[in-house]
């Protein structure tokens, strides 16, 4: 895997025969759903079909950000600022947080504009969110040679280790009593009288009450086998790890042509933070009309891409048996190519506008495809067709920062206590009761 190198998880060897809950899926957000049950006393088993954060969980920027959230997220993500900061010392693991800030600039006046507009999401909550004037952000970014007409910054926003986080809570879980299960694909799940009472998986039969999909970008296929249609596909975005350097920002920076944030280790994650690939796939027509208007409010950020890739997912079988092999036991990993242009590009605007990342050097470069849902906020919820089935998938790119609280929520609506938030915004059947897609933030 030339991806990111991911803290090593070894799963357990033996198969429960009954637990509570079967959470699918080893990501930052089935950990956490994984590690919030278990916290409560109920008997979990997680299975992940290959390894523990391997894929965009561990590819994703690092940055635990409300700023520039959807306003949908906000309260969510609030909770998930409480969190972040004891992380430490619940899972017993470091996983690397830092409250340093995050900064977006804004390159006109009608940007300025926005980001104030926006700032009016946050009434209410007691964070330190504030506009910078040009001064203020050379300030606050000595060598920058950015040339702004302000900045949106907050201050308790901050940034963790993605090659960590989710290895750490799954740690945590299993001292909690949880099975994490590796390279342990669920195949399907069972039903009685219609409700789920158990999950197939490539070992073996688990009873189970309830399973939770978190499955990252591979939801929607899982959810098709098992007669749920749930519209998703995916963005690739390219990264580049540099080998630790001075001079640089301490606080995490998106502008127009990079964003960046400074490693636990000294180095710098570096992207292009407004341009993503999306291959065109079997699944961009099967779900076009979900998405078109989000084709037409994020066109310009989008690189629609043919290929090789459209054949890739054309031969994953769409329905398969309990009883054969699934396209996750042939797909471990993620791990896409890397789009060396853009990860170029980013690093030359990196230069011009940080002088001090001329004699950055490149450690790594890495791509993962992120899971995106036609209104760009996640699925956290119960699946009406399929009692004691649920679903924590489509974080559109969000998903790191948001884990904490998003795993708390679901563990809520599963085993039915009061929500930590409203999840009306996250239920799965926005979908297909008509209600109006509306795109408030980008992917």
């Amino acid at each position: 895997m030339p991806g990111p190198f991911v803290v090593p998880f070894h799963g357990d060897t033996d198969l429960p025969q009954k637990v509570d809950v079967v959470v699918i899926g080893g990501g930052i957000i089935g950990t956490s759903t994984t590690l919030e049950l278990a916290e409560r006393g109920f008997k979990v088993a997680l299975c992940e079909k290959g390894g523990v954060g391997h894929e965009q969980s561990s590819r994703n920027w690092g940055w635990v950000r409300i700023t520039r959230r959807d306003p949908r997220e906000v309260p969510l993500m609030a909770e998930a600022l409480r969190i972040w900061p004891g992380m430490n010392e619940r899972l017993g693991r470091d996983v690397g947080y830092t409250q340093a800030g995050i900064t977006f600039t804004c390159l006109t006046d009608k940007e300025v504009e926005d980001h104030e507009r926006w700032m009016r999401n946050l009434e209410g909550y007691q964070l330190n969110t504030r506009m910078l004037t040009p001064q203020q952000f050379a300030e606050m970014n000595p060598g920058s040679k950015l040339d702004i007409k302000g900045a949106l910054y907050t201050s308790v926003d901050g940034r963790a280790e993605p090659q960590k986080a989710a290895p750490a809570v799954a740690e945590a879980a299993r001292d909690r009593g949880a099975h994490i299960m590796t390279e342990c694909a669920v195949r399907g799940i069972d039903t009685k009288a219609g409700k789920v009472c158990g999950v197939f998986t490539e070992r073996g039969y688990i009873a189970c009450d309830a399973a939770v999909l978190a499955g990252g970008a591979w939801s929607s296929l899982f959810a098709g086998n098992a007669g749920i249609r749930l519209p998703q596909l995916k963005v690739i975005n390219s990264v580049i790890r540099t080998k630790p350097m001075e001079g640089g920002p301490e606080s995490a920076i998106w502008t127009n042509g990079f964003a960046i944030r400074k490693r636990q280790d000294g180095g710098y994650t570096i992207a292009n933070g407004f341009e993503n690939i999306v291959d065109i796939v079997p699944d961009s027509f099967r779900f076009f009309r979900d998405f078109l208007p989000a084709l037409g409010h994020e066109w310009r950020a989008l690189m629609l891409r043919g290929g090789l890739g459209f054949l890739d997912e054309a031969r994953l079988p769409r329905r398969w048996k309990n009883d054969e092999a699934s396209p996750f036991e042939y797909n471990r990993v993620l791990d896409p190519k890397p789009s060396f242009s853009l990860q170029d590009k980013a690093l030359s605007n990196l230069r011009k506008a940080f002088p001090a990342f001329e004699k950055a050097e490149i450690a790594q470069r890495w791509a993962g495809k992120i899971d995106v849902t036609p209104d760009a906020i996640p699925v956290i919820s119960g699946v009406d067709q399929i009692p004691g089935f649920f679903i924590a998938t489509g974080f559109s790119g969000h998903g790191f920062g948001i884990g904490p609280s998003a795993g708390r929520l679901m563990a809520d609506i599963v085993v039915g206590t009061a929500p930590l938030v409203d999840p009306h915004n996250f239920r799965f059947n926005r979908f297909s009761d008509g209600s109006k897609i509306e795109i408030i933030s980008g992917f």
